[in-house]
């Protein structure tokens, strides 16, 4: 009925046997773009990602299929994994939601407190104010501000931050290195673990 009331057109909600008749054993070679931030701390979930995205993909035929920048580096992982398997279908990236205050809505969110709720707009707040710093430091200055300028509220801790190329995910060291650049951060919020980023260049 949701979907419905959403305009949706099509519903797709198989079964695990249809998904997966026989274990998905694959392995992807993702190169150093699942080595790094979110990647680091969760072996093997972006080849995770990989499987029941291309599974989808195989089902379903789209030509364009859409992500939102949020999970900045999962897009990454999935541009390259179209490219190795060379299928002819577009991916879009679409602009991170957020609410009034500028936190990226997320499930996450609702499991916040209060308190650390009210600190996370801090986030973002710092991030937008990277891109104008960035004019006046080097990438690795940068993240020593960023970092410091988070942690100014005592409910945030900052995980990583990390200016990368948007392509690759590895950390650039001056801003000429790409001619795209993602400002990409996690940040732990009482028990709660956010995830954010910005275009820098």
């Amino acid at each position: 009925r949701l979907l419905e009331e959403a305009g949706a057109d099509f519903v797709l909600m198989p079964t695990v046997e249809e998904i997966y008749p026989q274990p998905d054993t694959r392995q992807f070679d993702f190169g150093l773009i699942d080595k790094v931030m979110e990647g680091a701390t969760r072996p093997g979930h972006f080849n995770g990602v990989a499987q029941v995205v291309s599974r989808l993909f195989d089902i379903v035929r789209p030509a364009r299929a859409y992500f939102g920048e949020k999970d900045f580096q999962q897009i990454a992982v999935i541009k390259s994994m179209v490219a190795q398997l060379a299928l002819p279908i577009e991916i879009v990236e679409c602009a991170i939601v957020r609410g009034e205050d500028g936190l990226a809505l997320s499930s996450r969110n609702t499991l916040l407190d209060a308190a650390h709720r009210a600190a996370a707009p801090h986030i973002y707040a710092t991030l937008r104010a990277a891109v104008t710093q960035s004019q006046e430091m080097v990438p690795a200055r940068l993240k020593e501000w960023v970092t410091a300028e988070v942690e100014r509220n005592p409910l945030l801790k900052v995980i990583y931050y990390q200016s990368v190329d948007a392509r690759t995910m590895q950390e650039v060291a001056a801003w000429d290195d790409s001619p795209r650049i993602q400002g990409c951060i996690a940040v732990q919020a009482g028990d709660i673990r956010l995830i954010d980023n910005i275009r820098i260049r």
